[in-house]
């Protein structure tokens, strides 16, 4: 099992933050293991959302379909895996701190196959990228990415 967990906090209203990253088609802005992201069927987005992703792991390509199973907009966003090589739930959570938003990214999954071979490395790994895409979601939003 891993689970890391980042928090960051954004200097943007919390409705700017949780809009920009709870819609799939940002995610390869803010994502570096992620190239491409298709939400199926156009927004609104919410509970049943299908949003396929493309993205580069440990040298591997990846394709997985993210389904969304919890949605409060603005508060919290939970989304699973439907299909794909790592089953995994992720789960962004945006609070007020004063005028500015803490946004926390989580992920819990299970290593199979490949994966579950470099088990032991997931979890640092995937904590250091997920800093890494909060510092950049904040860089990209504090510069105005989603006024526009």
């Amino acid at each position: 099992m891993v689970d890391p967990r980042c928090e960051i906090v954004i200097q943007r209203p919390r409705a700017v933050v949780a809009g920009y990253a709870a819609d799939p088609s940002n995610a390869p802005s803010w994502y570096a293991n992620i190239g491409s992201a298709d939400h199926r069927g156009g927004p609104p987005l919410g509970v049943g959302t299908l949003a396929d992703f493309g993205a580069r792991f440990l040298g591997r390509e990846l394709k997985y379909t993210y389904k969304f199973t919890g949605w409060v907009p603005g508060s919290r966003l939970v989304m699973r895996t439907a299909q794909g090589p790592f089953p995994m739930k992720t789960t962004y959570t945006w609070d007020d701190v004063g005028t500015a938003t803490r946004m926390v990214l989580a992920n819990t999954g299970e290593p199979a196959g490949f994966s579950k071979v470099a088990g032991f490395l997931m979890a640092p790994m995937m904590r250091r990228a997920m800093g890494k895409d909060l510092r950049k979601l904040k860089a990209l939003l504090e510069a105005g990415a989603a006024d526009g």
